[in-house]
């Protein structure tokens, strides 16, 4: 027993002051080479503080939606729903999801919806949409704002976020950015 016990204790100890001490001090001074110094990146418009990196929830037609969440934007707790993609749950909530979006996007069809409009992201925190998601609504925030398409279409260009050395990734869009973006045309 006395074999086993001191190399687990001295284990135990060893894991303790790196994962306590070292690790964390090492995610720490890396942190400090971000932008904002790992606190988060934060916008400032008409008086109101946003996090540019958290998901914020745009339900109003006027505005580009985000994707759905999880945690209901909750910026203090990151999950996903931990349902599989045959779980007759999930399958009825996305359903519900696709019938809101083609109910308020007039002459959409149900091939033409990116899958990341209607589901929700493994953080349920995801700030950014696909560009195919944020061309799919222009339409509508075009009729309701009475901008034309040509315009909104311009918008959304200037705010995709090109893939890490243009191969990593795919285009993506900030959504947050992308509305104040558009409040700032509709003000002009």
């Amino acid at each position: 027993m006395k074999k086993n016990i001191l190399p687990a204790i001295r284990l135990t100890l060893v894991c303790a002051v790196f994962f306590c001490g070292i690790y964390t001090s090492i995610v720490w001074a890396a942190a400090q080479l971000a932008p904002n110094k790992g606190n988060g990146v934060l916008v400032t418009q008409n008086g109101k503080s946003y996090h540019v990196n958290v998901a914020q929830g745009f339900k109003d037609d006027k505005y580009f939606w985000s994707r759905p969440s999880a945690v209901d934007y909750n910026g203090a707790g990151s999950a996903g729903s931990n349902k599989g993609p045959s779980n007759p749950e999930y399958l009825a909530l996305v359903q519900q999801r696709i019938d809101t979006f083609l109910k308020n996007n007039p002459g959409i069809s149900k091939q033409d919806i990116p899958s990341d409009i209607v589901t929700a992201s493994g953080s349920g925190l995801d700030p950014d949409i696909s560009v195919e998601a944020a061309m799919v609504q222009v339409k509508r925030i075009a009729a309701i704002r009475h901008i034309d398409e040509a315009s909104l279409h311009s918008l959304v260009q200037q705010q995709t976020i090109s893939p890490l050395f243009d191969m990593l990734g795919t285009a993506k869009i900030n959504v947050l950015k992308l509305n104040l973006a558009l409040d700032n045309l509709s003000n002009k």
